[in-house]
Parts: C-alpha cells; structure tokens; sequence
C-alpha cells in the first residue's frame, strides 16, 4: 500500500467504517506530480554510510541525505506461551488489521492482551460488532503506565457498561491450542475460551537498520535537536527517533508527534536550522467518547477534576503547583485551554480550575 494513516486502522477501519483508500496520505498523482517515487513491498536491507547508499533487493540507490522514519513495531507474545498460534493479531499495520477483520463476528470470543489504548480501542470495536470481550491486564489497572487512576476508573466503567470484562493484576500463563488458539489460561489457572487473541502489549522503535549502519541508538535513533542523528547525512524523525527535551531526551509514539518532527526535519535537510519544540498531544476514540490529551504527565503528584458536565469530564495532572498535562474526554474546550496553557507554560490556580462556575477561557487570563 502506498503511505498511509493508521489511527484510522484500530477504529473506523476496523469497525468496516472506512474504505482503504481513504486511509492513502496522498492519491498517486501527488506522487508522479513532485517527482516522487515509492518503492511499495521492496525491504531495504542495508546502509552504507561510508558509500552513502541504500540496498533495497538487488538495487543500490545513491543519496545526499537520508531520511530514517522507520517507525516501530508491535512487541508480540512469545512462541514458548503459545504466540506463534494462528488467531494471534497485533494491531499496527494496514495488513494486520486486514488479516484478522474477518474473525470480527458476533458471538465469538475475543480476548485481548494488554489493557493500554490500544487493546481498548479494539475492545470497544469488537463490543459493538457484537463479539463477547475479555481484556487481560497484568498491572493493577488498565492504562497505568500512561494515565491517572481518574481516568483508568473512567475507561474501566466505561467498558464496563458495553459488557467488556476487564481482568487486573490478571498475567497471562500461555495460550490454549494445537496449531490454532482455542483459549487462554491465566496466571491464577482459570482457563477462558478464546476464537481468537489480539496482543497489545506495547511497541519498540524501529532501530535495525540504524544500529546496523553503526548509528548512536538511545531509546531509538538518537538524534541532535534538528534531527540529525550521528552521521551529519543521516535524519530520523517519529516513533523511531529520541531528541533533545527539557533536559533529557523524549521518544513520543504519537501521529502528531511523527508530522510535527518530519515537518521540521524535512526543512533542515534543506539547510533550515530549526529545533524541533515538541508539542505532545495524543487522542483515542472508544464507543462515544473521544479522549483528547495535551502534555505529558510524566512525574505527576496531583490530579484536579473538572466536571462531569453531561457525558463531558477532565483530568488536569499537575507537579506541585505546574500543570504538565491534561485528560478531555469529550470536553474539546478543555482540551484547547489545557494545550495552550500548557504550550505558554502557564499553570491555573487550581482551585478554579476545580470550580465548574469558572469559565474556560477565564484560564487562559490566570
């Protein structure tokens, strides 16, 4: 396929709501039109920065400068508990969610590994075409390496009230079957049935190609604040890539963060000098209700709740007295105010904030 969207992938397009070419980033004039030509289904197997060359198959091509956004890659549950099964999905790639669309019919059993976004957004997927969900989550609480308990309780009620049973602090011993998966058991024993399993267990940086042409790797591609990683004719830019930020370095697995960074890379590979101030916003959409989250919470100690407001509520993370990020769901308002506070670096009193009789914009004066 040509280069593509995959938000879209565990959403509208698995949920049969959207057609594969409404996921194409571009149409194939576009391409012929800016002299552009894509190598679809060919691997590149090896750089040579030396020669400054690229192997794809049997072809050698020449560059001046390279480009490396080789994205990441699904980690996938081990053959020794029964990975290798045939009905074991992960959900990233146009092809995944093609080869398990078909397995999406009502009345089978899903069981899903992982309880991070996801796992959750398949869940909410396989919940509406009527299949009966189980989410296996080895930590105490869904989502709890990336958001506040007030929002792991959110998501948790929320699956709740469309019939997915969410199983915490609940490992995995291995899958059940022959040369297909049949169920589960649990850490505890239980045995569960399943028709088929998808594993969301998290992602890893593309980095082979990279760390093969001898290029520094630090959770990822390590690249300078332009984007330039160790060999001044090699950039890196999205879920591959680590860059400077606050002090320390940041690897964002985000859709905004992999347009925000190629956009400034692309006019620094044509001489531009502009650092990339990384922006992070992220979002997830599940059954009714669209989560829109601005910052990062990384070192929170105190959370501020504003609402509900009807189905609307928002979770405001602070360090001490600093807003560093903010959940919306289905609260667009709060999700702009908490963006651009955040962007300004700017903290509201948190009592206000806290008070539904102050006005959204009247954050932005604090």
């Amino acid at each position: 396929a040509p280069p593509y969207q995959r938000p879209p992938l565990s959403k509208a397009y698995l949920m049969g709501e959207m057609e594969e070419e409404r996921l194409w980033l571009r149409g194939a004039e576009f391409y012929a039109d800016n002299a552009i030509t894509l190598k679809l289904g060919q691997k590149v197997t090896a750089i040579d920065p030396q020669a400054k060359t690229v192997t794809v198959g049997t072809e050698v091509i020449a560059y001046d400068e390279l480009a490396l956004t080789t994205g990441s890659y699904p980690r996938r549950l081990p053959a020794a508990v029964g990975g290798d099964l045939a009905g074991v999905y992960t959900v990233r790639t146009l092809a995944d969610v093609d080869a398990m669309k078909a397995e999406f019919v009502a009345g089978r059993q899903l069981v899903i590994v992982g309880g991070g976004y996801i796992g959750l957004e398949a869940a909410a997927v396989a919940s509406k075409l009527g299949l009966h969900v189980t989410v296996l989550e080895m930590a105490p609480r869904i989502l709890q390496r990336i958001a506040a308990p007030e929002t792991s309780d959110y998501f948790r009620n929320l699956h709740s009230a469309h019939g997915v049973k969410i199983l915490e602090s609940t490992g995995l011993e291995r899958l059940l079957g022959d040369t297909r998966v049949n169920g589960v058991r649990l850490s505890d024993g239980t045995e569960l049935p399943a028709d088929f399993v998808i594993a969301g267990v998290g992602i890893l940086p593309g980095t082979a190609l990279a760390e093969a042409a001898g290029l520094q790797i630090e959770n990822g591609i390590k690249t300078d604040e332009h984007g330039r990683t160790s060999d001044p004719h090699i950039w890196s830019a999205g879920d591959c890539a680590s860059f400077p930020w606050r002090g320390g370095r940041l690897r964002l697995e985000s859709v905004g963060n992999a347009i925000d960074q190629a956009e400034i890379v692309a006019e620094n590979i044509l001489g531009a000098a502009m650092p990339y101030d990384a922006k992070p916003w992220f979002w997830s959409d599940q059954y009714d209700c669209k989560l829109q989250i601005a910052g990062l919470n990384t070192g929170f100690d105190n959370i501020v709740t504003r609402g509900p407001d009807g189905d609307s509520v928002s979770f405001w993370y602070f360090k001490a007295d600093t807003l560093l990020a903010v959940d919306a769901m289905n609260d667009p308002r709060a999700y702009m105010v908490g963006k651009r506070l955040i962007e300004q670096g700017k903290s509201p009193s948190k009592a206000a904030l806290a008070d539904p009789a102050t006005e959204m914009k009247a954050l932005l004066k604090a």
